[in-house]
């Protein structure tokens, strides 16, 4: 069987619950919920009245400002778990 990759956050080591694990997980669910928000955006400029579409965007617009700091702050919270990872 093929694995493919999952859009879920990885399982935290078994016994792990620490401040940063419970930043990390809680990075993972704000970006599933901005995905799941900027899809809903998507379908209302395509398929709403012109004024529900023009907020749309605006809308998405603002989402995918959020997504990226979102997306930046998953990068470096998945560099600091690396082993031998340096600290700034």
């Amino acid at each position: 069987m093929m694995r493919t990759e999952s859009s879920e956050a990885p399982a935290p080591p078994a016994g792990e619950t620490s401040a940063e694990e419970t930043a990390y997980l809680a990075l993972h669910a704000e970006r599933e919920e901005l995905e799941r928000n900027l899809a809903l955006a998507q379908a209302r400029q395509r398929f709403g009245a012109d004024l529900d579409a023009a907020a749309a965007r605006v809308d998405e617009e603002a989402m995918l400002r959020q997504l990226d700091r979102v997306l930046t702050l998953i990068r470096a919270a998945e560099y600091k778990r690396r082993p031998g990872a340096r600290r700034w």
